[in-house]
């Protein structure tokens, strides 16, 4: 079962795994020269780590439209795979299901594998059994609720919503300085961090009524709202994003500052925990530490111009592209995955615990139509 070959990855110094349909690193004949590399290096000891935390990750790129999977060969060594869903921003995963929100629909994703089977060697076959179509609302964070109901940041629309069977989407909150619904992305809303099954926090790149204001306050105009209460309790961020509750803290990434901390609501005070040698976007915590998705230098106006590009000047770095591993209790970096060539931005991270080799079926070819599970009947 393997989709259309779309990236080749390209051996490099550090450990490095081939994309879903192992392709050659020459171009067979006929194909074009110029045809997309991905080159992947991760520190030394990463796939130890992954290995001693029995897990493995996902993550998402727009720019590139692809979700990619992280995790381990039979032999130990790296595997990679990926499939593609035009703009796939939002990550929601759990053991069996994943949910993906991409250009103008939001999929659902199914295991197909009964308990403790392989289908070669991959230990989980992600299916899309469902699509909503949201029409382009610029989906941002997903998340699932205590009944299973997947809900969403709607940017565009500036609030949080569900899927509707006869709508594009069900408003279910918007912050009390939205004066009203309309497809104008005022206050740039983002991130969702859920507690006991329910949304509790938002991030939002400012305060904003009117359309497209938040462009306006990119540096220090970031804000956290309690979505119980309906207030502000955090400010002063920029650009924030991926609030996370996380044994009983709230983190977030202060991405145009380049910042992983904790915010604590009933005072307001962020404690900045580690630096991020990139636009940090997409956080997932696991234990003691911090999965982290970065992306390289953006060459557009709306990431330009943030605290972020000074801070890395003055560290003699620049903006990387890739995940960045923390260990919560020091703030050190304790593993990396680099990533080059055709992929240059994140957008959401995922870990799958308990998965060593996940794979996704994807649209592009005729597997789709040859993976076939059948629902236990009466007969």
């Amino acid at each position: 079962m393997t989709d259309t070959p779309d990236v080749r990855a390209e051996p490099t110094d550090s450990t490095l795994a081939n994309d879903a349909s192992s392709a050659p690193s020459s171009p067979a004949p006929g194909t074009p020269e110029a045809a997309p590399r991905l080159e992947i290096q991760t520190s030394r000891q990463f796939t130890a780590w992954l290995a001693a935390e029995r897990l493995s990750l996902a993550f998402t790129t727009y720019q590139g439209g692809k979700v990619f999977f992280i995790g381990l060969k039979p032999d130990g060594r790296l595997e990679v795979f990926n499939r593609t869903f035009e703009r796939c921003m939002g990550l929601a995963a759990s053991s069996q299901t994943l949910w993906l929100s991409s250009l103008y629909q939001l999929w659902r994703f199914e295991n197909v594998l009964e308990p403790g089977k392989l289908y070669q060697d991959y230990d989980r076959v992600y299916v899309p059994q469902v699509a909503y179509t949201t029409g382009d609302i610029d989906v941002h964070d997903v998340a699932v609720d205590a009944a299973g109901r997947p809900v969403f940041v709607n940017t565009l629309f500036s609030c949080l919503a569900t899927v509707s069977e006869t709508h594009s989407f069900e408003p279910l909150w918007k912050p009390a300085f939205i004066s009203k619904l309309a497809a104008e992305d005022r206050c740039h809303l983002n991130g969702l961090a859920m507690e006991n099954g329910s949304p509790r926090y938002v991030t939002a790149v400012s305060r904003s009524d009117v359309a497209d204001g938040w462009r306006d306050h990119r540096r220090d105009g970031g804000i956290v709202v309690d979505c119980e209460y309906n207030e502000i309790v955090g400010s002063g961020f920029s650009m924030p994003h991926s609030p996370r509750l996380h044994r009983g803290r709230l983190w977030l990434l202060n991405s145009g500052q380049g910042e992983l901390g904790t915010l604590e609501p009933e005072t307001g005070h962020f404690e900045p925990v580690a630096f991020c040698p990139g636009y940090a976007r997409g956080l997932a915590l696991h234990g003691d530490y911090a999965v982290i998705g970065l992306s390289g230098p953006r060459h557009n106006k709306t990431f330009e111009g943030l605290p972020l590009d000074e801070r890395l000047k003055d560290k003699g770095s620049s903006a990387r592209c890739g995940l960045h591993i923390v260990d919560l209790r020091t703030g050190d970096a304790v593993h990396w995955v680099r990533i080059e060539g055709l992929v240059e931005e994140l957008y959401d991270v995922a870990i799958l615990p308990a998965i060593r080799r996940p794979m996704a079926i994807g649209l592009k070819s005729d597997e789709i139509r040859r993976v076939l599970k059948v629902a236990p009947g009466a007969m």
